[in-house]
C-alpha cells in the first residue's frame, strides 16, 4: 500500500494501536492519545492536524477518527461526556479536515440500529439507537457526513483486540480461570471483529482514498464474518483456553439487565464493503484462533 501520513486519535485504544503497527511502510503516523489530543477542543485538533500536515512531505495525508467515548452503560447517565467525544469530537475533526483539504475515516458502530431487524443491517437501513451511546455515534456520523469534508464513516461490531485491558475476550479469559461456570446472553447476535482485522481493512480503505479511488458510497460497514452470540463467542474463547466450552451457561437479556439496551441483532451486511472493492474480513472464528496464537491473552 501507499506511504501515508496518518492521524490517528485515540492512537492508544485497541484499534488505534493496531492502525499504528500496521500503517505502510514508509508512512509517517501520529497517534495521539486522549492527554495529547482532546478532539472536543477545536485547538486541540487544529493543532494535531497541521502538524501532520507539516511532517508529511510528499506522503498524502489522512485522518482515521478511532477517538471514542466507548463506556455504553455510563453513556446512559454521563451523557453530555459522550456527546461530547462522540458527537462533537468528529464534528470538529470534519470541519478542520475540510479546511485543510484532508480526507477523513470515521468510526462508527452497530448501536445505531435498533436491532429490530433479523437479517444483517446493509449501509442504507433505517437506524435506530436505543441507547445514548448509540445516538451519540449516529450524531457523529451525522456531523461528518454534513461537513463538507472528504469523509467515510465505517460502521463496525464487537470489537477485541490485542492492547489494551477491557474487552469481551480478556474479560472471559479472566472469568475462566475464576469461576466454575458462567452465564452469557445468548438471545443477541453479531460478528466479532478483531482489531487486527478491521485496521487492515481501514488502511485498505485509506489506501483507496489518498490515491483518488475512494469508494462512492459514504457509509460502510466493516466486520468479522458470519455470526454467532455472547454466549457462542464465550463458548469460543473457553475453546481456544482448552477449557470445557459447557461451562458457559446461556441466559436471556432479561435475565442480565444492563443500562444501556443493546441491539437483539448486530449483524452488519459486507455488501457494501464488496461493492467498495474492498477485502472483506475473514470469518471471526478464524480470526479468533489467530487472535490467541499470536498471544492475545498476554498483552
Amino acid at each position: 500500500m501507499t506511504a501515508i501520513a496518518l492521524l490517528i486519535p485515540g492512537g492508544n485504544g485497541q484499534l488505534g494501536q493496531e492502525l499504528t503497527a500496521r500503517a505502510p511502510a514508509g508512512s509517517v503516523v501520529h497517534n495521539p492519545g486522549l492527554t495529547e489530543l482532546d478532539v472536543t477542543q477545536a485547538g486541540s485538533v487544529v493543532q494535531a492536524v497541521d502538524a501532520l500536515l507539516a511532517e508529511a512531505g510528499d506522503r498524502p495525508p489522512i485522518v482515521i477518527n478511532a477517538a471514542a467515548y466507548t463506556a455504553v452503560d455510563a453513556a446512559e447517565t454521563d451523557r453530555n461526556t459522550a456527546f461530547s467525544v462522540n458527537a462533537d469530537g468528529p464534528r470538529l475533526l470534519a470541519a478542520v479536515c475540510a479546511s485543510r483539504q484532508v480526507p477523513l475515516i470515521q468510526v462508527s458502530t452497530d448501536y445505531v440500529f435498533s436491532g429490530d431487524k433479523t437479517e444483517p443491517y446493509e449501509v442504507d437501513d433505517e437506524v435506530g439507537p436505543k441507547s445514548i451511546y448509540g445516538l451519540t455515534k449516529l450524531a457523529g456520523e451525522s456531523s461528518v457526513l454534513r461537513s463538507g469534508a472528504d469523509a467515510w464513516v465505517v460502521r463496525t461490531a464487537w470489537l477485541y483486540g490485542a492492547f489494551g485491558t477491557s474487552n469481551f475476550v480478556k474479560s472471559i479469559v479472566r472469568l475462566e480461570g475464576e469461576r466454575a461456570t458462567l452465564s452469557v446472553v445468548d438471545d443477541q447476535r453479531g460478528s466479532p471483529t478483531w482489531a487486527s482485522d478491521l485496521a487492515d481493512g481501514m488502511l485498505e480503505l485509506a489506501s483507496k482514498v489518498v490515491t483518488g479511488n475512494g469508494p462512492a458510497q459514504r457509509v460502510l460497514h466493516c466486520a468479522g464474518g458470519g455470526t454467532t452470540t455472547w454466549c457462542g463467542f464465550a463458548r469460543a474463547i473457553f475453546e481456544e483456553l482448552g477449557a470445557d466450552p459447557n461451562r458457559v451457561q446461556p441466559c436471556t437479556t432479561e435475565e442480565y439487565p444492563l443500562p444501556a439496551k443493546r441491539p437483539a441483532n448486530s449483524v452488519l451486511s459486507q455488501a457494501s464493503w464488496v461493492e467498495a472493492g474492498l477485502t472483506p474480513l475473514r470469518s471471526w472464528r478464524e480470526a479468533l484462533s489467530e487472535a490467541f496464537q499470536t498471544s492475545l491473552v498476554s498483552r
